[in-house]
């Protein structure tokens, strides 16, 4: 498995209305990150302030082009700190990652799906809860 190259796969996929925040990411906006409590609406993420209406990807969300591949694009996230529980945990395992496409996947990690699961939990242990 390799480091993620922010393919940004899986915050285009999950970022229309699929993604969800815990109360406690909400209440930690509504105290200290009001910019990002804007998206929020009846405890539900990412409703334009203005209209009210489901965005359909992370107002958060920034792509940018690979000067070395022009037709590939990377993504950067501008809350990456402060993102929500759900893509803190992302991903949880190698069969959602087969299921998005990621490109951390690399050929013997879909031969051998077990070790690549047992991988991604240790790649991950800082960052979510293992999964087991």
């Amino acid at each position: 498995m390799q480091d993620c190259n922010s393919c940004g796969k899986c915050c285009v996929k999950y970022s229309n209305g699929d993604l969800s925040a815990s109360d406690q990411d909400i209440d930690m906006w509504e105290l200290f990150k009001p910019d990002i409590a804007a998206y929020v609406k009846k405890g539900m993420i990412w409703f334009s302030p203005q209209s009210g209406k489901q965005l359909s990807l992370c107002p958060f969300l920034r792509e940018a082009k690979n000067p070395e591949q022009p037709d590939k694009s990377h993504y950067t996230c501008d809350i990456y700190y402060d993102r929500p529980e759900d893509c803190r945990f992302y991903p949880v395992t190698v069969k959602q990652m087969i299921n998005d496409e990621c490109e951390m996947l690399q050929q013997g990690d879909l031969l051998n799906p077990q070790q690549a699961q047992k991988d991604l939990d240790k790649l991950l242990e800082d960052s979510r809860p293992s999964f087991d």
